[in-house]
């Protein structure tokens, strides 16, 4: 009885290794798997078929710094099947390469008499080889494979203001929205954008959202001039913002996109609360928001900061841009106004019929020449038509086009603080309340209390490592989401020829233009006034 009670563990060890034997074919090794072999396995293997590719472990053995030789004499010694080793045949090889890395024959009789612990191989941290697992292509859900023109091509959306409907005290603004994408025009109300932006930031926290312009309570009649210019100014903006968020690759096949351009109800607010109620934010949606860890580049922290300060200078930059812009189209516009001012100061001088004294009469053409004045402000106000002109051009075609890409690199700075002031630090305030409970069942351990207040602290406990996990999930998501928004704001830099472009046909139109005007102006005053047109004779 005693020798079968001795002999039992052994007679269990001999016949597992037999099953294992029948089983895959190999020899196994007797001694204890260290953790180390299951942290490399769990980093290099696949999700979908937990094996290990050939090629994974041949990136794997690069890393052992061991000759081609010893390392072809290991490969020859580890099974594969199919293009995969199996994690037994994965540990066998990491047994192997350690036993080289020792200065050891990489030979499975070794292993056979290894009784203890197997030996570990030298192949650095396991969350580092997690770089070395292959995905399929068509997993490379990372890359953002969109162009500028395909983004362009995406929508264009046609916010225009429409005459005001008067409340009891207000007049309310209007706006008719026109998608080319959906062939429709709805009416929004500036409430109705900002139900839309409110929904929308809640839906894809985790994306770039464009800001919306400031409301700015009106009170009134809408008479002033500045009023004008604010009201103009703001539906800019907003035709700004509708048009990145309808050109976005990853939000713009959403519904809540789809129902603020198309819904044509009575109440649009609550039909985009209840879409959103419907699906959740996008972490809840995304079938990659548990799986984004395992895509992400291991340097993603200093790609983070590396991109963030290439960008911020590029925001900088670009703001100097546009307020240039700015002034070289307030230019043309105040050009213009001098420019009709001039020829209106001619016609009033011209249109003077008071009589000259006895004194200037006998040899001055003063009353000829004034008479000839009052005919030119037709051409200076020709020349203030084109100069107004240029300036709209620059505004519409330059200066709009640089506030577009400037509300989307905004829209990515705010990205980044939602980033560390939202995820990281809630992540930072579960992990710390996770600790004060950790110890506080460590006082209950140590101090008996009634059992039911443990239970329930060990309650909280689990529940606050569920948090805590999605916490984590998120965070990854979060760096996953902002990876990709990162390369949206290069795949908009091309702006930047479209915006010169625009600049110096803009330039080029408006110098000819007014070049023409001129040139026709010229032979004028010959005819007018005669002589040399008013040009200094030459020396």
């Amino acid at each position: 009885m005693c020798f079968l009670t001795r002999g039992m563990p052994l007679i269990i060890l001999f016949l597992t290794w037999v099953v294992v034997i029948l089983y895959v074919g190999v020899v196994p090794f007797l001694g204890s798997v260290p953790a180390y072999y299951r942290e490399v396995y769990e980093a290099i293997c696949c999700r979908t078929d937990e094996r290990v590719q050939v090629e994974v472990f041949q990136r794997l053995l690069q890393r052992t710094d061991l000759s081609k030789a010893v390392l072809g004499q290991i490969a020859e010694h580890v099974e594969s099947t199919d293009g995969f080793l199996s994690k037994l045949s994965l540990y066998k090889a990491l047994a192997l390469i350690a036993l080289a890395q020792q200065g050891k024959q990489p030979s499975p009789k070794l292993l056979e008499n290894c009784i203890q612990e197997l030996p570990k191989p030298q192949l650095g941290e396991p969350r580092d080889l997690g770089t070395l697992r292959m995905q399929p292509a068509q997993d490379d859900v990372l890359t953002v494979s969109q162009t500028l023109d395909k983004l362009l091509a995406r929508d264009a959306v046609q916010v225009e203001l429409i005459p005001e409907k008067k409340g009891l005290f207000l007049k309310h603004v209007e706006y008719q929205v026109t998608s080319q994408r959906y062939k429709i025009s709805v009416y929004r109300r500036y409430s109705d954008f900002d139900v839309f932006h409110e929904v929308l930031l809640q839906r894809f926290a985790y994306r770039v959202v464009p800001a919306l312009p400031p409301k700015r309570m009106l009170k009134g009649v809408l008479t002033s001039v500045s009023e004008r210019e604010f009201i103009e100014g703001r539906r800019r903006a907003l035709g700004r913002f509708i048009n990145l968020v309808a050109r976005h690759p990853f939000f713009s096949e959403d519904e809540l996109i789809k129902t603020f351009l198309t819904f044509s109800g009575s109440d649009v607010q609550t039909k985009l609360r209840d879409s959103y109620k419907k699906t959740g934010d996008e972490f809840m949606t995304n079938r990659m928001a548990t799986l984004a860890k395992e895509y992400l580049p291991a340097d993603i922290q200093a790609q983070f900061s590396t991109s963030r300060e290439l960008i911020r200078n590029i925001h900088n930059s670009f703001h100097k841009l546009r307020d240039r812009a700015e002034k070289i189209a307030e230019r043309s516009k105040e050009n213009a106004t001098d420019l009709l001012m001039f020829g209106r100061e001619l016609s009033t001088l011209g249109s003077d019929t008071s009589s000259l004294p006895s004194l200037a009469s006998s040899q001055s053409t003063w009353g000829t020449l004034r008479q000839s004045l009052k005919s030119l402000s037709v051409e200076f106000a020709v020349l203030s038509d084109k100069s107004a002109q240029q300036g709209r051009r620059e505004e519409d075609d330059v200066v709009e086009k640089l506030n577009l890409f400037l509300d989307l690199l905004q829209s990515y700075r705010d990205l980044c603080e939602r980033h560390e002031k939202g995820v990281l630090h809630e992540h930072q305030r579960a992990l710390h309340k996770y600790g004060m409970m950790k110890r506080q069942m460590m006082s209950a351990t140590v101090q008996p209390k009634e059992q039911a207040s443990v239970e329930q602290l060990e309650s909280r406990i689990v529940q606050q490592e569920n948090a805590i996990q999605t916490m984590e999930l998120r965070n990854y998501f979060s760096l996953f989401c902002l990876h990709q928004e990162t390369q949206l704001i290069f795949t908009y830099l091309p702006i930047t020829s479209h915006i010169l472009g625009a600049f110096v046909n803009s330039q080029v139109q408006g110098h000819r233009e007014m070049g023409e005007v001129w040139n026709e102006l010229q032979p004028k005053l010959g005819c007018l006034f005669g002589g040399n047109n008013g040009l200094k004779p030459p020396i």
